[in-house]
């Protein structure tokens, strides 16, 4: 890289390292990108070392290398006065670090200034999850009277019988649905495949609207196969399933922060409280590391001590509410 290069220049082939080495999406990209803008923004209007975008450094790197883990940490804090969470920090010092190893790489810098800063601490909140009756309440409220509400009714079926990603669940292909033998092939996260068991009831309900009521979208070219379609014969964005799970929720009458992702967790929470092996269910939601599966057993703890706390002839909650 040459050396007379602006901040321009360095972010350019940031964006082109996120896209062709960590194969990042476009939004990823773009949200990096911001965050980098950001610091160096704030940290522009401490140094007069650091160029403007547009500038040329006299010397390549010579800005950057004048950085030091406090500028970053200082920064980290002038977010935290803003309000902004712990999760969100963490994410915009991820973009960072991510930026200064780009330009190790690129031999801009010898060091990443911001190797040795630590991620702000993590609050770890259980997942809301639904109990079966507010599972079927969900269901209930798809139409069964309209095309959409059948194909509804599908949808949720599915990513409650399987434990489904919405990506997952909007990329199904027919070819994907083995009906006879009661499995769906996923394609997850990295392009990895795995077979997912689903009940007989989810099945019918995709079944039926394949043949009874996905005719009626001439499917566009690539969409063909795509198993879930919208009324213009496109594939149903993530956005979409998004929108349709919080409305039917909400005419559910269920109070709870509900996604599609809720599914997925009231699926794997299900399984463990029914006595599921742990690797299986690992398998089946298609983790790379069973620790993430793990959070799933601190789920089921919380719903054995509920269970105590309703239940149990000596527990406080029961011995408070009697009446004397």
């Amino acid at each position: 890289m040459s050396k007379q290069t602006s901040i321009d220049s360095y972010l350019e082939g940031f964006s082109a390292y996120l896209r062709l080495e960590e194969h990042l999406s476009p939004a990823s990209i773009e949200a990096y990108l911001h965050d980098v803008r950001l610091f160096l923004g704030f940290y522009r209007g401490e140094s007069r070392d650091l160029p403007a975008q547009g500038e040329s450094s006299p010397c390549a790197g010579s800005g950057f290398a004048a950085l030091t883990r406090f500028q970053v940490e200082d920064f980290l804090r002038c977010l935290l006065e803003t309000g902004l969470s712990a999760r969100s920090q963490a994410r915009v010092l991820s973009g960072i670090k991510s930026f200064f190893n780009y330009l190790v790489l690129e031999k801009v810098l010898e060091r990443s200034p911001a190797e040795l800063v630590e991620s702000p601490k993590l609050e770890h909140r259980l997942p809301d999850v639904l109990s079966v009756g507010e599972i079927e309440k969900i269901f209930s409220a798809a139409d069964l009277s309209t095309l959409e509400g059948r194909r509804d009714r599908a949808i949720l079926e599915l990513l409650y019988a399987c434990g489904l990603r919405v990506s997952e669940l909007v990329a199904l292909r027919i070819p994907m649905l083995y009906f006879k033998e009661g499995f769906v092939r996923v394609t997850g996260k990295g392009d990895k495949e795995r077979l997912v068991p689903a009940g007989r009831t989810a099945l019918a309900h995709v079944r039926r609207y394949i043949e009874q009521d996905r005719c009626h979208a001439v499917p566009k070219k690539g969409c063909e196969d795509i198993v879930f379609l919208n009324r213009y014969g496109a594939g149903l964005s993530r956005v979409s399933v998004f929108k349709m799970v919080k409305r039917l929720a909400a005419a559910a009458g269920i109070g709870k922060n509900v996604s599609p992702h809720t599914f997925r967790h009231s699926f794997a929470t299900h399984l463990i409280e029914g006595g599921a092996d742990l690797r299986a269910v690992q398998d089946m939601l298609g983790h790379e590391s069973i620790t993430t599966t793990e959070i799933y057993t601190h789920l089921d703890r919380r719903y054995l001590q509920e269970t105590i706390r309703k239940y149990h002839p000596l527990s406080v909650a029961r011995t408070h509410g009697k009446k004397g």
